[in-house]
């Protein structure tokens, strides 16, 4: 059976794996350590770990500093409080400069349930990809979030890093061939009628929506989207012009995410039908993690239905 951890757990875990090889690696944190995971690298590196309390733009502007003089800081808070509360002192203090600071956003999307619309934090990629310099990834499982975070240390820029609450499947660890690498996704299943590209733990959904409609005879290709800027467009255009139709799946808005970026991309370079999954111009609501994905379409029947659908438009 396969591992099941959620991703800020798993990158949690990175951090004190990580600590020794890297020794200008500190870690600021804005007094959520036990829900961000930083709690461990704080209890293994207290000479590298600031409580900055709960004042994320002042964090913001004290990581750029600490990166100017040579450190690689990782911030961390919840992905609305990143993304969007410290988003000034993220675009002008870390990006404008280029300074090699990576922002984490803990808790993002609709998953994180009971804390409501207003934590429910579906708009960060949008946000964070609007800005020069920032690259945006979400990792879809915890063997995965590992080796992002391996890389984004051997990276040289801005980052924003969105971490899961809940614990998911891991997958990637047992495709053969697979790779991980910035900026390049991962082919998790391969298929002739269409393609989904999904991102964070859509992309175990959209496997599964791939067994589902194997089953009806229709062959779905699986692409791990984890970086979403920079986008990897020759795989993408790869997919069009070998399956004719695409379906993104995410846990954000269809709004100025992986879904805005492939139907950007696509519409200059290779028209092909590409439907959105995701949450549609709404914020979200109160529950179970479960129930609300549910709620809102979040699921391997939604993205089977929408494969469908695209199908239906394949030229």
């Amino acid at each position: 059976m396969s591992e099941k951890i959620a991703t800020r757990a798993a990158y949690g875990e990175a951090l004190v794996a990580l600590a020794e090889e890297y020794p200008e690696l500190v870690v600021l944190d804005a007094d959520l350590s036990g829900s961000t995971m930083t709690k461990g690298f704080a209890k293994a590196h207290p000479d590298r770990f600031f409580n900055i309390g709960i004042a994320e733009a002042n964090m913001t502007g004290i990581a750029a500093g600490l990166a100017a003089c040579g450190k690689k800081p990782f911030t961390n808070t919840f992905a609305m409080f990143a993304a969007g509360r410290a988003f000034e002192q993220v675009r002008n203090s870390i990006a404008y400069p280029r300074l090699n600071v990576k922002v984490v956003g803990s808790h993002g999307g609709l998953s994180v349930g009971e804390d409501g619309a207003t934590h429910q934090c579906i708009e960060d990629y949008a946000i964070m990809r609007a800005i020069p310099n920032m690259m945006v990834l979400s990792p879809c499982d915890g063997p995965e979030m590992r080796l992002a975070v391996k890389a984004l240390l051997d990276y040289d820029g801005p980052a924003y890093l969105r971490l899961g609450r809940l614990a998911v499947e891991s997958v990637t660890d047992s495709i053969p061939g697979y790779s991980f690498r910035l900026g390049k996704g991962a082919v998790l299943r391969d298929g002739a009628d269409a393609t989904v590209i999904a991102t964070g733990m859509m992309v175990q959904m959209a496997l599964q929506a791939a067994r589902t409609l194997a089953e009806e005879g229709v062959s779905v290709r699986v692409v791990d989207m984890h970086t979403i800027k920079p986008l990897d467009y020759e795989l993408v255009l790869k997919d069009a012009l070998e399956t004719r139709c695409i379906v993104t799946a995410e846990e954000h808005t269809v709004i100025g995410g992986l879904g805005s970026a492939v139907a950007e991309f696509l519409a200059e370079h290779c028209p092909v039908p590409v439907l959105r999954h995701g949450v549609h111009d709404e914020f979200g609501r109160s529950g179970k993690a479960q129930a609300v994905l549910e709620a809102y379409g979040l699921t391997p029947a939604g993205i089977a239905d929408q494969v469908r659908q695209a199908l239906k438009r394949k030229p």
